[in-house]
C-alpha cells in the first residue's frame, strides 16, 4: 500500500487546468503540405544512394577480337584511307573505358572520317571526334 501512495504523490494533479478553454494562437495556421514536409525523409548519409547505384551499374569487358575480325577491320580502314578525300561516312562500334570502375561499354558512333592517324592509331572525324583504332570492334561503311 505504501508503494501506491508513493505513485500517487509522483503523478501531478491537473485539477487546476483540466477545465480551462483551449488556448488561442495568434499565429497563422500551418498548411497541411507545410506540416507534412516536417516529417519528410532526409538523406542521413549524403551520397550513399549514389554509391549504391554506382555499384549496381554493370560494365562490359573489352572483347579480344579474332584474327579474322582484325583483318576485316584493317581492310575497311585501308578502304577509308584510300577514299579519305571523299570523307567517307562510317559507323564505328568501339570500346570506351569506364572512368569510375573496372570495365567499360561499347558504343556506336556515326560520322564522316577526316583522317586516319597511322602513327597514333586514331580515326579522326570531321566533328573532331577521335576513336582509337585498338578499341574498334566493328566498322560499317555507309
Amino acid at each position: 500500500m505504501q508503494e501506491i501512495n508513493k505513485l500517487v504523490d509522483i503523478v501531478p494533479d491537473y485539477s487546476d487546468i483540466i477545465n480551462l478553454d483551449r488556448p488561442i494562437s495568434y499565429h497563422k495556421k500551418m498548411s497541411i503540405d507545410a506540416r507534412a514536409s516536417q516529417f519528410a525523409p532526409f538523406a542521413a548519409l549524403t551520397g550513399y544512394s549514389d554509391e549504391i547505384k554506382e555499384t549496381e551499374r554493370i560494365t562490359d569487358k573489352k572483347i579480344d577480337l579474332s584474327e579474322d575480325k582484325m583483318i576485316s577491320i584493317n581492310k575497311k580502314l585501308e578502304w577509308i584511307q584510300n577514299n579519305i578525300k571523299n570523307k567517307p561516312l562510317v559507323e564505328i562500334e568501339y570500346y570506351i573505358k569506364d572512368k569510375k570502375k573496372e570495365g567499360g561499354k561499347y558504343i556506336k558512333y556515326k560520322g564522316n572520317v577526316k583522317k586516319i592517324d597511322e602513327i597514333y592509331k586514331k580515326v579522326i572525324f570531321e566533328d573532331k571526334k577521335v576513336i582509337l583504332i585498338n578499341n574498334i570492334k566493328e566498322i560499317d561503311l555507309i
